[in-house]
């Protein structure tokens, strides 16, 4: 482990790689100790709640220190790697000068006011690591600065009633900055959170800050310890208490607990109806073999999927009071003005929901190359956090999976999700005749705060007869 005190090596935390996560699970790493790096190499990939996502290192040196093993979970803020920058000390130096007693000089400085930007690329992992200590100053630069001052200079003078004066500068701090899950953590504890050192990025207090605030006496052991410590009390217990050889139990995490969280709170928060309706898409999926022979589509994935996908938009588009979503706080419908077209798809770390965005607004042949991308980067694993945030509406296949159809979960904050069942050869009545034709069933579940039955049977019914007659996708569209 390396010591602070070296000036010549750089620690690399964990960044915030999907706005507001509060942890990622290193998968695995792409250097070992001694290793040289350089700066935007790649050096590990961790799985957050979203997605996988590959982590840069923003420096140059020589690996020193990998701080923790694959399969753990870090906390956003811990630093996960020591890089020795020897040769780079000139710009390394600075550092720990700012930490301890000036960072109000580096308040007019123009590095902190260029870090944000630097921060937005989170999703490759550039995030906050030089400059953690430099931009607390901001919440308050010019007037904890001056109340510093009046402090100082009324001990230097002697003044006793003075000696009250620092109390105003305890306002500012009343105010620490901590996630949710800290706060309910020092809650449960009862730890007031502005008797705590903060030793996060930006002066955020971590959960490991709480817990030695709790335990004063072992507050250095956590620090190093804790994400030690936790990775075998996972199966640590269940050995005990159930047969290895007849059962084995999967640690809930990353994608699937993230799922699982926020289908609990979309059933348990939002009041779905579902509305089915089984219809005859023969010529649909002759429109599919033409479209597969179009030199507009040439390179293309083209599939049922797609045409329900544009019939759905069309949808929305007769009826746009379906594309919303329920402010709970405010009290109010936000109606949407665009569609993030959402599309679940099964991957090897769980269910996910990645979007098109904007996909009202393209055309056919666009649409298919969308859904051909999303699809692939699913399949491969490589989903971005960013991709998955701001649906509007989704659509779920689960007749890929010869299941005829289903009652869906509404993601959260989405009104409408349409499942499509298998489709097959079944006896039609087409014409006044009983013919075989392709037939499926659709289910459209929705919020029932801000769909009534009515908007919701007219949406349904509207891809049913695109679906059933194609050609209405000209007039309709």
């Amino acid at each position: 482990m390396t010591t602070m005190t070296d000036t010549s090596v750089r620690e690399f935390k964990m960044p915030d790689v999907g706005e507001g996560l509060t942890e990622a699970e290193i998968l695995k790493w792409y250097v070992q100790p001694g290793d040289t790096v350089t700066d935007g190499q790649v050096v590990c990939e961790v799985e957050t709640a979203k997605a996988a996502v590959e982590l840069p290192i923003p420096y140059d040196g020589v690996v020193r220190d990998l701080h923790f093993p694959e399969g753990t979970t870090v906390d956003v803020g811990t630093s996960i790697i020591a890089i020795d920058v020897a040769g780079g000390a000139p710009e390394a130096a600075p550092t720990p000068a700012e930490t301890p007693e000036a960072p109000a000089a580096d308040v007019t400085d123009t590095a902190p006011e260029d870090k944000p930007q630097a921060r937005q690329p989170v999703l490759v992992g550039y995030g906050v690591a030089a400059s953690s200590t430099k931009r607390r100053p901001r919440k308050g630069p010019e007037l904890p600065l001056q109340q510093a001052s009046v402090a100082i200079q009324t001990e230097l003078n002697g003044h006793g009633p003075a000696s009250t004066s620092p109390a105003p500068t305890a306002a500012p701090q009343s105010r620490p900055l901590a996630k949710p899950p800290v706060r309910k953590l020092a809650k449960d504890l009862g730890v007031d959170l502005t008797t705590v050192i903060p030793s996060g990025p930006d002066g955020i207090i971590t959960r490991e800050d709480v817990h030695a605030a709790a335990t004063p006496a072992e507050a250095p052991v956590p620090v190093t310890q804790a994400p030690v410590a936790q990775a075998p009390a996972v199966p640590a217990a269940p050995a005990a208490s159930y047969d290895t050889a007849r059962e084995t139990r999967v640690p809930v995490k990353g994608v699937r607990k993230a799922t699982a969280a926020a289908m609990v709170g979309s059933a348990f928060t939002a009041p779905h109806v579902t509305e089915f309706v089984t219809v005859d898409v023969t010529r649909t999926l002759k429109l599919v073999e033409e479209l597969k022979q179009d030199k507009d589509f040439a390179g293309l994935r083209v599939n049922p999927l797609l045409l329900i996908a544009k019939a759905l938009l069309v949808a929305i588009k007769r009826n746009p009071d379906i594309n919303a979503s329920w402010d709970e706080a405010n009290q109010e419908i936000v109606l949407k003005h665009y569609v993030n077209l959402g599309i679940a798809a099964a991957t090897p770390r769980g269910l996910i929901v990645p979007n098109i965005k904007d996909a009202e607004a393209k055309t056919l042949p666009q649409l298919a190359e969308a859904l051909g991308e999303l699809v692939a980067t699913a399949k491969d694993g490589r989903t971005s956090p960013a991709a998955m945030q701001g649906g509007t509406v989704t659509i779920t296949n689960v007749g890929v999976f010869g299941v005829d159809t289903g009652t869906p979960i509404l993601p959260p904050g989405e009104s409408a999700i349409l499942a499509v069942g298998a489709i097959k050869l079944q006896p039609w009545v087409h014409k006044g005749k009983v013919k075989p034709r392709q037939v499926t069933t659709l289910a459209l579940s929705f919020d029932h705060r801000l769909i009534d039955g009515e908007l919701g049977s007219k949406v349904l019914a509207d891809v049913a007869a695109i679906l059933e007659q194609p050609k209405k996708l000209i007039t309709w569209a």
